[in-house]
């Protein structure tokens, strides 16, 4: 078999191109991906254009010394990170601490079981748990005893007043009024 020497000059030629090529587009590639990793990993242009020329320049050489330069996370990793962290950070937050004693209490306690602190106290009405600085309660609307009453006068107080009397005067009224049924 006769191999022209023209032939294997065009092949080679043609090789060398296309060798010539893969290797521009490696190139233009590489620096076009360092571009768009870098920018989702830092918001430095300063590091954006370094990295950029580094790998332009250097090409291959240029992508390792980048891949070991280069920050572990992305930005968005960063951000999902950082919410994780004010979540958690939020969670801690909201269990309640006794305010003597800076220990962890539950919501429906009314005393701190280290310090005997009064934490909350009681509606006079319904019975049910409230804030030490509340003046009504939220859960039927009762004003706290001793509060001020907008819009009332003397006599509406008075009439709402419970006034008892004294237990002695009480059962002497029963005696009499045992007495008067017997009779």
């Amino acid at each position: 078999m006769n191999l022209d020497p023209t032939f294997l000059n065009n092949l080679a030629i043609v090789l060398t191109g296309f060798g010539a090529a893969f290797l521009l587009a490696l190139w233009v590639s590489l620096v076009i991906w360092t571009y768009r990793d870098i920018r989702n990993r830092s918001r430095d242009n300063l590091v954006q254009i370094l990295s950029t020329i580094l790998v332009g320049l250097l090409n291959l050489p240029g992508v390792l010394v980048y891949l070991v330069l280069r920050p572990p996370r992305t930005l968005e990793d960063e951000y999902q990170r950082t919410l994780e962290e004010e979540a958690l950070l939020a969670a801690i937050e909201d269990q309640l601490l006794c305010p003597g004693c800076e220990r962890r209490v539950k919501e429906n306690w009314m005393l701190c079981p280290n310090c005997q602190t009064k934490l909350k106290k009681n509606c006079h009405e319904c019975g049910e748990l409230m804030e030490l600085s509340w003046n009504i309660c939220p859960h039927c609307g009762t004003p706290e005893l001793g509060m001020r009453r907008e819009n009332l006068s003397m006599d509406d107080v008075l009439r709402n007043l419970n006034v008892d009397e004294p237990e002695e005067e009480k059962i002497g009224e029963t005696e009499n009024v045992e007495g008067e049924a017997e009779k």
